[in-house]
């Protein structure tokens, strides 16, 4: 773990950066670093007329932002730990999304200049969530500058964020999918969101333990199950706990079978996928945007089939006696010999 802790935390209007901030600045006895919207003067014209206020709304931020960086940021690393609700990078993220043709160069020229001289953060925790959970966070929260937000700009706004941080890789990024999750009240999520940084800064291993299922594990079993850091193997001995439990047949090709149905429902998910897709890509005219938007349409159910899908696999694994695990890293090692024409 890093000498001095230097947290920032991301993602689209609405998600819950600010908050985490604050509610995580104890656990890492971190001062905090909090970006003001609403000193940015442009704010809420932008929101009523994006296309005439995007140059000087950006402009503003680029330089508030380079500000806070030069004069915060090292010396309160002199001090001791930083959580951020924000990033530098993100500028040129929001900069991409709304200037084009000359403002947009013309930013770029300074973005430049400004950001060989920005200190990175050691940790970016991503907060991601659907474009619906944001529009009811942000109406939830009510800011005056928020009100005439539209829904298609959120939208643009998260799918711009996916698309930054696949392909990120200056800072190592800890993704958090905020959907399920309401680290507000629920003191369990907010130990599972601080686990995951914990884990990611190489503090130790912190993990949400998975569900009993009553006497089936023993206390050996539990303690490796619970609190350790899982393994393929540890998956495998909780199904077999479960089959036990619940009395589920254990037929080698009856599970088989299983499993092939379980790829025909996802096969049937990615069909939806793919004429979403199509639907999307008529409305957005461009491919890529299409089938991110159809993929989020989707994602609960494929997340549902993906899921089916590794669980019959790890029971045939069980039945046939083999340490998936093992056997996937010894193919692995094979495979990365190989070449593919």
């Amino acid at each position: 773990m890093p000498e001095k802790v230097y947290i920032a935390i991301e993602g689209a209007i609405g998600v819950g950066k600010t908050t985490l901030a604050r509610l995580i600045r104890d656990e890492f006895d971190a001062e905090l670093l909090l970006e003001v919207f609403e000193e940015n003067p442009f704010l809420s014209d932008f929101y009523t007329d994006r296309e005439r206020y995007a140059f000087q709304t950006q402009i503003f931020f680029l330089l508030s932002r380079y500000r806070h960086q030069q004069q915060v940021v090292p010396a309160t690393l002199q001090r001791g730990q930083l959580i951020s609700d924000y990033t530098f990078a993100k500028d040129r993220l929001f900069a991409h999304l709304n200037l084009k043709d000359d403002e947009l160069e013309m930013y770029e020229r300074v973005h430049a200049i400004l950001a060989e001289k920005v200190t990175l953060p050691n940790l970016i925790v991503y907060l991601k969530a659907d474009t619906d959970t944001l529009m009811k966070r942000i109406a939830f929260r009510d800011r005056t500058y928020e009100r005439e937000m539209d829904r298609d700009y959120m939208e643009a706004v998260r799918m711009a964020y996916e698309r930054f941080f696949a392909d990120y890789d200056r800072v190592p990024v800890l993704p958090i999918d905020t959907n399920r999750l309401d680290f507000v009240h629920n003191p369990q999520d907010l130990a599972q969101v601080v686990g995951r940084i914990k884990s990611a800064l190489e503090k130790g291993t912190y993990q949400r333990p998975l569900p009993r299922i009553g006497p089936a594990l023993d206390e050996a079993d539990q303690a490796v199950f619970m609190e350790g850091r899982r393994r393929l193997s540890d998956f495998q001995r909780w199904h077999l706990a479960l089959d036990k439990e619940k009395g589920f047949l254990t037929d080698l090709y009856f599970n088989f079978l299983c499993l092939t149905e379980e790829v025909g429902e996802l096969g049937a998910e990615l069909k939806q996928v793919w004429a979403a897709q199509d639907r999307q890509y008529k409305r957005v005219g461009n491919r890529r945007e299409a089938q991110d938007r159809a993929l989020q349409e989707q994602a609960p159910h494929l997340r549902e089939e993906l899921a089916d899908c590794l669980a019959y696999i790890l029971k045939l694994a069980n039945y046939t006696g083999v340490d998936l695990e093992e056997a996937y890293l010894e193919k692995m090692k094979t495979n990365v010999g190989r070449n593919w024409r």
